[in-house]
């Protein structure tokens, strides 16, 4: 029987109403670099790593892959305040991990380090955590483990026929249209490896029906996706395809795989 989770509330932030917000829960593993520790914990065990995590506790963790995706959409938050002070449809950012508080204060203390806008810290000490992003309201889930995504997608996405992203592509174009083109500080790139004439036209207008607002759009007709990743530098690109997202990485771009199946 899983572990209760047990939820550590940052008070250095404001908290946001998870009925308005956009809530995002991100692994420790892609918000931190834990290979290190990953390696210890496979190597001796869970008491060596809790021990290593204890004595560390004040040594803030190096940024993993989804850092910058973070510290993006706090600037969008910030950006949405100047507008409207009362403004409560904004990104919200919660923290999964598989591992007690206690071995959890070093996330904790490396998150206050960097400044993140992290609202909470849910710490189950249990191997399937994604039980739980439904009773926070989680719309993205971001994972550096395949495994995770499988068992995310089991336990509530949405139709295969509508895609797993539609309710945070939705929620995200609401934000979207709080800006005006000009000023926005989120730019949305749709590449997709079918040509104009196809499905890439039909994969445009579903976006844009759905009310996310796509700013560039490349029909790459089955040419590599990297080179023009590698120019638009995304803060993340979703694909269901696991040789595109390795080829991402190859040239740097944070990205998360979207399964079309598990």
């Amino acid at each position: 029987m899983a572990e209760p989770e047990s939820t550590v509330v940052n008070t250095d932030v404001k908290q946001k109403d998870p009925n308005e917000a956009l809530v995002i829960a991100v692994t420790t593993r892609a918000i931190f670099s834990l290979e290190e520790e990953h390696k210890l914990y496979l190597e001796k065990g869970k008491e060596e790593y809790i021990r290593h995590q204890q004595a560390n506790q004040d040594k803030p963790l190096p940024p993993g892959t989804a850092f910058a995706f973070i510290q993006a959409v706090q600037y969008v938050n910030k950006k949405i305040l100047e507008n409207n002070p009362a403004e409560k449809d904004l990104f919200d950012i919660l923290v999964l991990c598989n591992n007690s508080p206690e071995s959890g204060i070093r996330i904790v203390n490396s998150a206050k380090h960097y400044g993140l806008e992290i609202s909470k810290f849910c710490f189950v000490s249990d191997e399937d955590s994604t039980q739980y992003l439904k009773s926070h309201g989680v719309k993205l889930f971001l994972s550096a483990d395949r495994t995770d995504v499988c068992n995310a997608l089991r336990r509530g996405a949405v139709p295969m026929g509508e895609g797993p992203l539609k309710a945070f592509a939705m929620h995200l174009g609401k934000i979207h249209k709080k800006f005006s083109q000009e000023n926005s500080p989120i730019r949305t790139y749709l590449v997709t490896a079918r040509s104009g004439r196809d499905m890439g036209v039909r994969a445009l207008k579903t976006l844009r029906e759905w009310g996310l607002p796509i700013d560039e759009a490349f029909f790459m007709d089955g040419a590599p996706k990297g080179p023009i990743l590698a120019q638009i530098q995304p803060h993340i690109f979703f694909d269901d395809g696991l040789h595109n997202i390795q080829g991402a990485q190859n040239v740097g771009v944070p990205s998360a795989w979207v399964p079309s199946c598990c």
